[in-house]
């Protein structure tokens, strides 16, 4: 769902969100560890973060590569395209 560039903007993100609560049972040192689902608008569209350390060798979706690299908008009428591609052979079955 998310390029790695993104997963790991939204990585520190969080961090820096959890950092911020100053909240006595997280660890001082190092970062903190965490794993969050994000889902998508569809059934198969979703997303695994994890905390930047503990994802030494990230794996590359070049879909999701392409998509964060072109317009959102044009992103979205992609989607909305092959989604209507799927729903019409459906329908043809």
């Amino acid at each position: 769902m998310f390029s790695v560039q993104q997963k790991r903007d939204i990585s520190d993100a969080v961090q820096s969100l959890l950092r911020a609560t100053n909240h006595p049972e997280l660890p001082v040192d190092g970062e903190i560890a965490f794993a969050l689902h994000v889902n998508g608008a569809e059934a198969w569209s979703f997303a695994d973060i994890l905390n930047n350390g503990a994802v030494t060798n990230p794996g590359r979706n070049p879909y999701n590569e392409h998509m964060a690299s072109i317009p959102e908008d044009h992103a979205r009428d992609l989607i909305k395209h092959a989604d209507q591609i799927a729903k019409d052979r459906e329908a043809s079955k």
